[in-house]
């Protein structure tokens, strides 16, 4: 038996990028896929026709999938697709998260009558998920549509009793063919209110939409069009077997609702946990189009040339240490929010029931901090292309848009960073690290371990300022009191992710068996950990974790840095490994892009 030989440096970096030993099976057959013809770009289509494209690419993606039951429970494998398909089609990605996870995954996971789904793994019928309504989105506890027992027939009588209560922003047109729905809606039985569940709806057949069911396509959103609609129900009847039921409730054939769970918010929070997951593909979606944003904005910086010192001079535009020091910084967030979300994904996967809540919060805050990470590569990339990054066959104009879907679906980026923090002012345990006990002046600003150790000193800092402004706020007044620490709160959450993947960031160094790999990926993490500290050297030299050296020594260490990084920007870009297919269609990625421009002129 014949061993593989030793990896390059490029192998090196994209075998630790993406799962190692399980890369094959979680990113080759989607990045395969997606490098084909049928998910080129297509120029000049209207709005309408590229929605219609992104349906007819989930259908194609769905004939690839041997068993689109066991993707939908395979989180890893779900997120992966997402992965890929960001940076390709918006739209798809989109549509590709409401029917796996939200549809058909909130479907599995309340399989008490062991329905046929058929129709849903062959796309016969494509599934949506309506949830939010337009007048609560956040506060989607609060939701309006109802859900009546029918003691006549056994049924429900499904209802929008107000426009305020009309369902928001689900993809429900008749664009993609027919389409059924999960709906969230409050059960009301003899008209007391048993909280929320989900409801299997039929929407549309081929003639169009069902009587009582009416829909109003709204206004084109930011970033890949996708069919949004306003929805509701007029009195919908539907059969006992609609209420999607499970240990969090039970409705037995005379009305009354058993559950294993104590309150009414408990179980519409259990109803609506595919949004966990959720989270975790909206994130590994703005990652891959973070890193296709670098990856073009970094070879464009190596292809374009401009006047150098000498007369007649042309230099690359990536030899100035203002354009590439701001993508390597971009790229060291990059490879540290891949890095963070392999090892959330990893305790999303593993955890037990009694770590839940834990885990979820994780999954949220790793969410927020990837999601508005990603918005900044993206739009510091296109910047760094000047005039070429405003064309959409570039294909990296769309992208800041599209990530701002990312930032707002499965819970608003501020509104779950705001519970989080709550939740962590006296919940949570600061993970300080080693017990060095040496003095500030002993440490050094190249020493990862030592970084590290204060981005937690930070995280300890924010979070003893909100808790001393949570007791010292207004007695009486709840709401006051959240005030005076909510921004200490989330400064102390925005530290604690920081940390996190810093810390996944070093295991991955760690692990890296190729020493040029290794060196490379310590110099990043490096960078990432000095840009991470810049800000807080104040805090940090107030309560002497840091000297009046260090501070004044900082921005040369991270110069210095960048040094050693600027000529392996190609390599760090490279080990994202984008399909060649993709890159060859895009004008600015490529030496010859003016011919390009050139020829279209032409033509």
């Amino acid at each position: 038996m014949t061993r593989p030989g030793p990896r390059s440096v490029t192998q090196e970096l994209t075998h630790q990028l993406f799962d190692r030993a399980d890369r094959e099976r979680i990113h080759t057959g989607w990045r395969g896929l997606l490098a084909g013809k049928l998910f080129s770009y297509l120029p000049d289509q209207t709005a309408d026709e590229r929605m219609a494209v992104s349906y007819d690419r989930l259908r194609l993606v769905n004939s690839t999938v041997d068993d689109p039951a066991a993707l939908t429970h395979d989180a890893r494998l779900l997120a992966g697709l997402h992965e890929w398909a960001g940076f390709v089609d918006g739209g798809l990605c989109t549509l590709a998260s409401i029917h796996y996870n939200l549809f058909m995954g909130s479907l599995l996971d309340h399989d008490l009558y062991g329905r046929d789904l058929s129709d849903f793994t062959s796309m016969q019928r494509i599934g949506t998920f309506l949830c939010t309504e337009l007048a609560h989105g956040n506060d989607v506890a609060s939701l309006q549509t109802v859900a009546v027992f029918d003691r006549a027939t056994g049924g429900f009588i499904l209802n929008t009793p107000h426009p305020g209560a009309r369902k928001f922003m689900p993809n429900t047109s008749l664009i993609g063919g027919p389409k059924s729905a999960v709906v969230a809606a409050r059960l009301l039985v003899d008209g007391e209110d048993q909280g929320i569940f989900l409801f299997l709806t039929p929407l549309s057949d081929r003639d169009g939409h069902l009587p009582g069911i009416s829909v109003r396509q709204l206004p084109q959103r930011t970033g890949t069009p996708v069919d949004h609609c306003l929805t509701s129900f007029d009195h919908v009847w539907l059969p006992r077997e609609a209420m999607l039921e499970a240990d969090h409730g039970r409705l037995d054939a005379n009305g009354t609702l058993t559950s294993a769970l104590g309150n009414r918010r408990k179980r519409f929070l259990r109803s609506v946990n595919r949004v966990t997951t959720g989270k975790l593909c909206m994130s590994a979606g703005t990652l891959g189009m973070a890193r296709a944003a670098l990856t073009i904005a970094v070879r464009y910086a190596h292809h374009r040339h401009i006047g150098g010192p000498k007369p007649g001079q042309r230099i690359p535009l990536v030899s100035h240490r203002s354009h590439h020091g701001r993508l390597l910084n971009s790229l060291a967030n990059a490879y540290a929010m891949t890095f963070l979300h392999r090892s959330v994904m990893d305790r999303f996967v593993a955890h037990e029931e009694g770590e839940r809540e834990e885990v979820e919060r994780l999954v949220a805050v790793a969410k927020g901090w990837i999601t508005w990470r990603a918005r900044e590569i993206t739009t510091e990339s296109r910047e760094r292309c000047g005039a070429q990054g405003l064309f959409p066959g570039n294909r990296i104009s769309d992208l800041p848009g599209n990530i701002e879907g990312g930032i707002t679906a499965e819970g608003d980026n501020l509104v779950i960073w705001v519970k989080a923090a709550a939740e962590m002012v006296f919940g949570h345990q600061v993970d300080r690290g080693g017990s060095d006990t040496r003095p500030a002046g002993e440490g050094d600003l190249t020493d990862l371990r030592f970084l590290r150790d204060l981005l937690a000193s930070v995280e300890g800092t924010w979070q003893a300022r909100a808790r001393t402004a949570l007791r010292q706020g207004p007695s009486g007044d709840p709401v006051g009191r959240w005030n005076e620490s909510s921004g200490a709160a989330l400064e102390m959450v925005s530290a604690h992710a920081g940390r996190l993947a810093a810390d996944a960031f070093l295991e991955a160094a760690g692990r890296t068996t190729d020493p040029a790999a290794r060196e490379l990926l310590k110099n990043l993490c490096r960078l990432f950990l000095l840009q991470q500290l810049r800000q807080h050297t104040g805090d940090l030299l107030a309560e002497q974790r840091l000297t009046v050296q260090h501070v004044l020594g900082m921005h040369q260490t991270i110069d210095a840095v960048l040094t050693k990084l600027a000529p392996h920007m190609m390599t760090l870009v490279n080990a994202f490994d984008l399909p060649d297919e993709f890159l060859a269609e895009v004008p600015i990625a490529n030496a010859d892009y003016l011919d390009h421009y050139l020829e279209g002129a032409t033509s």
